[in-house]
């Protein structure tokens, strides 16, 4: 008997008070619509984003914060060199790989979170 049926949502840690640079990472840079947090967790801080597919993705605040530096999130993008293209603009470093069988590139959040964006 299978249990589970899906993803319902992905958390990042973040530093306290790092809501704005999700905003601005997450919300205006990578265009993902955030969505309001439940009363009794907007006290805990953090920042909720709606992924295109019905997912979402949750930055949480840490009080011991470390960024995560090999367990990441994995999105995907319609055009992977428009995406990079877009990030080179911006400053934001990518770094290309392909030993996944798939194009990706790699990239961190303002907090030092690695994240993967391929073609797909």
């Amino acid at each position: 008997m299978t249990f589970i049926t899906g993803l319902d949502h992905v958390l990042l840690e973040a530093p306290a008070g790092g809501e704005p640079a999700a905003r601005a990472f997450y919300g205006a840079f990578l265009g993902l619509t955030e969505v309001p947090k439940p009363p009794a967790l907007q006290v805990r801080g953090g920042v909720w984003f709606a992924l295109p597919d019905g997912r979402q993705l949750h930055l949480g605040v840490a009080p011991d914060f470390a960024p995560r530096l090999k367990g990441h999130p994995a999105l995907r993008c319609v055009n992977l060199a428009a995406f990079t293209a877009h990030c080179a603009a911006h400053g934001v470093p990518t770094r290309p790989d392909q030993e996944g069988g798939v194009p990706r590139v790699f990239l961190h959040d303002p907090f030092g979170n690695r994240l993967e964006v391929l073609q797909g």
